[in-house]
């Protein structure tokens, strides 16, 4: 039985699929959900503090990223937190993976190949090698 499960939502169209993706799971009502969103931090600000949302990220702001957690959330059928906070995604995602000892991290992948995905890396590859739990990888297609 999956008691913990972490969903990982950037914001992007991949969300909006994870999202359904998640929905089609067939879960216990014990089932604890937490919808997670990590703000990048730029190199300049990596002496702040990991687990605080900066509200000035450059792609969404905070209040975004919230409303749209929260309309993720409406969603679903069962009950689920959510978490935000800044720093390295991928080492985040593993960080709240770890800290609500989830059975089951779900998580978009943008389908990056060849160069694109060696200049800006992957995030779900890195997730799926250091994760101490099974992950479910939502591709775009």
């Amino acid at each position: 039985m999956l008691k913990n499960i972490l969903v990982a939502l950037d914001g992007s169209e991949i969300a909006e699929k994870v999202i359904e993706v998640f929905k089609d799971l067939v879960l216990s009502e014990e089932t604890k959900v937490i919808l997670c969103h990590v703000f990048a931090t730029p190199e300049s600000e990596m002496e702040l503090p990991a687990d605080r949302p900066h509200p000035e990220s450059p792609t969404f702001s905070y209040f975004h990223i919230e409303k749209l957690l929260q309309a993720y959330q409406e969603k679903l059928s069962i009950n689920s937190e959510l978490e935000m906070v800044t720093g390295d995604p991928a080492d985040e995602i593993i960080r709240l993976a770890n800290i609500y000892q989830a059975d089951l991290l779900i998580i978009g992948s943008r389908g990056l190949t060849g160069m694109k995905r060696i200049v800006q890396g992957s995030v779900s590859s890195q997730v799926v090698e250091e994760a101490n739990c099974s992950v479910l990888v939502v591709k775009p297609n």
